[in-house]
């Protein structure tokens, strides 16, 4: 077993305190000097640069003319899926549609401000929006399930599925099963910092997008922050991070169990235990041998790499209040409350883009189709962002009306600011000039 990193908060400086909240895509730089000869490539090339970066990238054998997935594909998809996959799938995208239907706003509201002036919102869906689904470390259809379903609920008429080919070229066959059932058609074989250049300027095979959604790769990451000025490269979803905050009345096996979900999705993720008893951090630390011999060995490896690393570990505070303190300043992606009372601590809570209520509900159950969203923010970004939702696939417009017996008193205001202000044009246009033009 290798040795797990352990902290006793009080024991750290505001130095080593603040080790503890780095992420591993938090320094890009590297990345981005790696990142930008690429964009490059495909924004020149196009399909070309496409089919040599997953031959260079994927050691994929994709050709130009199998970049886009076949109709024939997706329904050989099916007969590859076991049933029971499928049912899965079903499952979790019906939870994930119900909820996400909550979420639609109305298409239009419109209150009274004053006697006869209205003002109000209008929703219209996004035209065009490319839908991230890494690949590097798995296979992951429950991501598409999470960013297809709320897309089709928004009505985004031109959707697309951008995800790294396999070394045959072709597309996991549970992610075309899932992008079908969830409503989506269109799959391009492209995957890291060139799928994200391609949607932002379009190749020969692959339709520009207006908006990239999807969690990725520090390679993701970093185009999407590149190319920022050309695409919108929607919340800043990166590697997977967790905290397990436990409270003295679990098991530390049980914090141990949940603790290792998403250590597993490998070494670039981040992964604590937060907890104020010291027996439960002991008990954790010693169930995790028990957990490995149940994982396979590839996650094994990532969790350990993970949880022995500057990335996770456990955490031991002084107190329950310094366990709120730390989970605040962390931020989290994911966060588990372990505690046969999770309510009690809920409130205390702030800074979390999830947060999963009691020892029934972990990490697990949320990524494959409780409902919610399990696409979500991460690098402290919880604190100013939420997670992947039905609004992040519609646009926003104020509607404005004032009728004829209302604009007086709107237009008289308006004089006396644009005045203070010093626009000539904006008092003129609300002057009396303009009861000659009706």
């Amino acid at each position: 077993m290798p040795d797990i990193s352990y902290y006793e908060l009080d024991t750290l400086d505001a130095e080593g305190r603040a080790a503890l909240m780095r992420r591993s895509e938090a320094d890009l730089s590297g990345f981005i000097d790696k990142v930008q000869p690429i964009i490059k490539a495909v924004r020149s090339e196009g399909d070309a640069a496409l089919v040599r970066f997953a031959r260079d990238f994927d050691k994929s054998q994709v050709e130009v003319d199998g970049l886009k997935a076949s109709e024939a594909e997706f329904d050989a998809a099916f007969d590859k899926v076991d049933e029971e996959v499928i049912e899965a799938i079903r499952f979790g995208i019906d939870n994930i549609r119900r909820f996400h239907e909550e979420q639609k706003p109305e298409a239009m509201w419109l209150k009274e401000m004053r006697l006869g002036a209205y003002a109000g919102d209008r929703f219209t869906p996004i035209r065009s929006v490319a839908l991230y689904i890494p690949r590097g470390k798995g296979a992951f259809p429950s991501v598409t399930m999470m960013t297809a379903v709320p897309a089709v609920v928004a009505g985004v008429p031109e959707l697309a599925i951008v995800t790294p080919p396999a070394p045959d070229g072709s597309v996991d066959a549970a992610t075309l099963v899932a992008a079908r059932l969830s409503g989506v058609e269109t799959v391009y074989k492209c995957g890291g910092a060139q799928a994200v250049a391609a949607v932002a300027y379009g190749t020969e095979t692959v339709n520009k997008a207006l908006k990239i959604v999807g969690p990725g790769s520090p390679w993701v990451v970093a185009a999407k922050r590149l190319l920022a000025g050309v695409i919108d490269p929607g919340l800043p979803a990166g590697p997977s991070e967790s905290i397990i905050f436990a409270d003295d009345t679990v098991k530390g096996g049980l914090a141990a169990l949940d603790l290792l979900i998403e250590a597993e999705h490998g070494p670039d993720s981040s992964a604590w235990l937060v907890t104020h008893s010291r027996r439960v951090a002991e008990e954790a630390l010693a169930a995790l041998p028990d957990h490995w011999v149940r994982m396979s060995e590839q996650r094994v490896e990532f969790s350990e790499a993970v949880l022995s690393g500057p990335y996770g570990g456990i955490v031991l505070t002084p107190s329950l209040e310094e366990s709120y303190r730390f989970v605040n300043d962390y931020a989290p992606e994911h966060l588990e409350i372990l505690s046969t009372d999770p309510f009690a601590h809920l409130g205390h809570i702030t800074e979390a883009s999830e947060i999963l209520m009691g020892p029934h509900t972990p990490v697990s159950i949320a990524n494959f189709g409780l409902g919610p969203n399990a696409v979500l923010p991460t690098s402290r970004w919880a604190r100013t962002f939420g997670p992947l939702s039905v609004g992040d696939f519609v646009k926003r417009s104020s509607i404005g009306y004032v009728t004829a017996s209302a604009y007086p008193e709107f237009a008289k205001h308006a004089r006396t600011l644009a005045r203070y202000e010093g626009f000539s044009a904006h008092e003129h246009a609300v002057s009396d000039v303009r009861k000659t033009y009706l």
